[in-house]
């Protein structure tokens, strides 16, 4: 008898119909065109830029080489991947009949004939078979859909790894920016303290002298200390901020980085994000598609729920020799044969089946939600990037402008007082407004060069019209 032929041909007219419900993609719950973006929504997009193309400036595509090597939170996202896909396969080769080869060789004594005096004193039994154990036909469709869930983690985990990589980029890119915005300030807070330094001492000159007062030289004396204050400040910042971005890279941050960078305006510009992009685009950014395959997978989970209210099938068959002597083991006569058909139907498991069909309706609810949700949050990070975008130009090139005008007035009120015609309060009171000016500009400059990176985060690394 043919068993193996058998049980084989058996899997060809076993294709499993699913009981998982048909999956449609749930409607987008945002508008079609994004806040602060009123041009019409253009042709279809797709957030396909390298980010070679975004982040062009030599010095920083080096970083985010270094990182994309070394950073071990990316370690652990590739070895998720690679946990969830031997998961895939786990499942999905249940699918197949498992063939197995096995020898066994029993003696024992005493003989149970031996009373009969149809044996010796020692029983002998050995066999060899080739067979297959417990391989479910999937008539309802139950593993098809646990392997349908398990291949959607699978995705889901891949496109956490995307996102995980999108947001090292960004990270990186952030982290450098703000070193060249500590690098900007640390120098604007020496020509600070430099120039507090000389007020002091000619305050206290003119003190000696009898030309100033006490209080004018205690009150520049304030204002050099507390730039010494916020020198050292940035200084401990300054470190700080690299730490950061060391730890990003998963390596030391290597000087050639910062070479030739005095301020974020030596930085290379980075590309900006076209008018009128489509809201849908949105769907391309790798956390969306992560928690659409963790809604896929809810989805097969129902299928394999409902499966288990229907019977199962196991089939157990194997052919080979058996004899009580191993050397005729496999001379003729001793062929030996098993099939072993296994039908299991539930009927009373005090609403098991019920509750895992529930709980797996709740989870695609859930997953549903969540997915809603992610699309939202989305879209209100884009709308708050594209906000930045119209406003902090203008934001830059207002306190640029207030800069200028605070370094004129500063010297204007620095050649009075040399005259004796200002008072020293105007003097340090100039000094202090310029130094807070500079500051602001400079953080006005870091945040809208951030924006961007944020921007090209949001859209899911990027954007091609």
């Amino acid at each position: 008898m043919k068993i193996l032929p058998l049980a084989l041909a058996a899997a060809l007219f076993v294709s499993g119909c699913s009981m998982a419900p048909k999956y449609e993609r749930p409607a987008a719950p945002v508008p079609n065109v994004f806040p602060g973006d009123p041009s019409q929504p253009g042709g279809p997009a797709a957030s396909t830029v390298a980010w070679q193309d975004f982040f062009t400036d030599p010095r920083l595509a080096k970083l985010i080489d270094t990182a994309l090597a070394n950073n071990r939170d990316l370690r652990i996202s590739v070895q998720n991947i690679e946990q969830a896909r031997a998961q895939f396969q786990v499942t999905r080769s249940a699918l197949f009949p498992t063939l197995n080869a096995s020898a066994s060789g029993t003696r024992s004594s005493p003989n149970p004939y031996q009373a009969l005096g149809l044996g010796g004193s020692v029983a002998s039994q050995y066999s060899v078979n080739l067979g297959i154990t417990a391989w479910e036909l999937d008539f309802f469709g139950r593993i098809t859909s646990l392997k349908d869930a398990a291949l959607a983690q699978y995705l889901a985990t891949e496109e956490a790894r995307n996102a995980a990589q999108i947001s090292l980029i960004a990270a990186v890119a952030n982290g450098w920016l703000q070193l060249l915005a500590d690098e900007e300030l640390l120098e604007i807070t020496r020509q600070t303290l430099a120039t507090r330094e000389d007020t002091q001492r000619l305050t206290k000159m003119r003190f000696d002298n009898g030309v100033s007062s006490d209080i004018d030289y205690q009150s520049s004396t304030s204002l050099a200390e507390n730039a010494r204050a916020a020198l050292a400040a940035l200084q401990r910042l300054r470190i700080q901020d690299e730490n950061a971005l060391a730890l990003l890279l998963g390596a030391p941050v290597p000087a050639e980085s910062m070479v030739g960078i005095k301020s974020l305006e030596d930085a290379r510009p980075m590309a900006d994000v076209p008018a009128g992009l489509p809201s849908d685009l949105l769907t391309d950014r790798p956390d969306i598609r992560s928690a659409e395959q963790q809604l896929i997978a809810t989805n097969a989970n129902i299928g394999a729920a409902r499966a288990a209210f229907f019977p199962r099938v196991a089939l157990t068959t194997s052919i080979g020799t058996q004899s009580t002597q191993f050397s005729n083991l496999f001379d003729s006569g001793t062929k030996a044969w098993v099939f072993s058909p296994q039908i299991t139907l539930p009927i009373f498991d005090a609403g098991r089946n019920q509750a895992n069909l529930d709980s797996a309706r709740a989870s695609r609810e859930i997953a549903v939600a969540q997915y809603e949700k992610s699309i939202q949050s989305a879209f209100r990070e884009v709308g708050d990037a594209l906000a930045g975008r119209q406003t902090l130009g203008e934001q830059v090139r207002a306190l640029r402008a207030s800069t200028v005008a605070e370094n004129e007035r500063l010297k204007l009120n620095t050649l009075r007082w040399k005259n004796g015609i200002a008072s020293s309060l105007d003097l340090l009171d100039a000094q202090r407004s310029l130094f807070v000016a500079q500051q602001a500009a400079v953080q006005a400059r870091l945040q809208q060069l951030q924006n961007q990176v944020t921007l090209y985060k949001a859209l899911g690394g990027g954007w091609k019209g």
